[in-house]
This record gives C-alpha cells, sequence and structure tokens, in this order.
C-alpha cells in the first residue's frame, strides 16, 4: 500500500462527531508511552503528522487521521499514564467505550505495547476489555530496536504467554526507528480495506 494521502480529518470526544459513512477504521489503543503517535508517523510516511510528545497523555481526544480517502486510524488517550487523575481517566474510558459499543466501521485493534517488558497489568485489563467486545485485535510490539537479539525470543514467549492470544489475533513486532513491522501492518490494512470494497 503506498499512503499517497493523510491528514488529521476529526477530532471527536463524542458519537455525534464520528465521520459519516462507511469508511473501514483502525483504532490504536495503548499506554501513555508506549509510543502511538510514532508508529502513526511510521505507519503513514510522516515526519510529524501525530504529534509526538516528551511528556505522556498528550491525546484527549479520538483522532481520526483520514488515510487515502479510504480509511480512518483513529489515535484515542493512552491508559496507565498516573499523573492523570481519576475523573479524567473516567472520561477517557467512557469516550472511549462509547466508540466500541456501537462502532460498525471499526475493523480492527492495532493494541501497541512495549517490547521490553511484560505486558502490564493496564495491557491485559486492555485486552481483556477489547475481548468483552469481541474484537479483531493485531498486537504491536514497540520499540523492538532498543531490544538486543539474544532477548527478541524471551521476550517475545512473555509477551505471548501474558496475554494469551486468542485464535485469530495475532502480534507484530515493530519499531518506528527500523521500520520493522511497517509493511506488515499496512498489510493488514490493505486486505481489510479491500474487503470491505
Amino acid at each position: 500500500m503506498v499512503i499517497k494521502e493523510a491528514k488529521l480529518d476529526i477530532i471527536a470526544t463524542r458519537r455525534s462527531q464520528y465521520p459519516e459513512g462507511d469508511k473501514p477504521e483502525f483504532l490504536l489503543v495503548g499506554r501513555s508511552n508506549v509510543g502511538k503517535s510514532s508508529f502513526i508517523n511510521a505507519i503513514l510516511s510522516r515526519k510529524n503528522l501525530a504529534y509526538t510528545s516528551a511528556k505522556p497523555g498528550k491525546t484527549q481526544t479520538l483522532n481520526f487521521y483520514g488515510v487515502n480517502d479510504s480509511f480512518y486510524l483513529i489515535d484515542v488517550p493512552g491508559y496507565g499514564y498516573a499523573a492523570t487523575d481519576k475523573k479524567t481517566q473516567a472520561k477517557f474510558g467512557m469516550m472511549i467505550e462509547e466508540y466500541l459499543e456501537k462502532r460498525d466501521n471499526l475493523r480492527r485493534v492495532f493494541m501497541l505495547i512495549d517490547f521490553r517488558i511484560k505486558p502490564t497489568e493496564d495491557d491485559l485489563l486492555m485486552y481483556n476489555f477489547l475481548k468483552y467486545y469481541n474484537l479483531p485485535v493485531t498486537v504491536i510490539a514497540t520499540k523492538a530496536d532498543k531490544v538486543s537479539g539474544s532477548k527478541k525470543q524471551h521476550n517475545l514467549k512473555v509477551i505471548l504467554d501474558t496475554l494469551d492470544l486468542v485464535v485469530g489475533d495475532d502480534l507484530v513486532v515493530f519499531s518506528s526507528v527500523t521500520k520493522l513491522g511497517v509493511k506488515e501492518v499496512l498489510k493488514k490494512i490493505e486486505d481489510l480495506v479491500e474487503e470491505t470494497i
């Protein structure tokens, strides 16, 4: 898939603000510092389309990135950021839940986790939350360039053993620095978009 056009189309906080029409949508979830913005920029071959910040917790809305006029990538607030107060966390949770409950356009969730560490309790809760809605999930293990060759297989086993992926879900080892996994993710999106047409 060649990315010809990508832009932040819509910023939403509730259902009435979502894009109209039936373009396929792909949701990105993950902890606040897991690298969602870097993932978006790497996938869409843009340097600063999604704003990467040294301070976690910057995304506070549902951000719909329109791509090639054929699908949307949606970035949502990160979870597990300790400095976010409970009231704000609850608001984010309700915003994401409202989207998941009745959004027929959603084709797949990309759940980003840090390849360097064991999935956190928050990661497990998110995966089980997505499975509650029977949503297909591809786990994206980010920051793979920071894991040495000898540790890669060990870390992969820890992630798979911890999350215990259901049949149909899969995992992509990813690096926004080396672009490892970019083609694999784009192929998944392309196949699912073509299925919709």
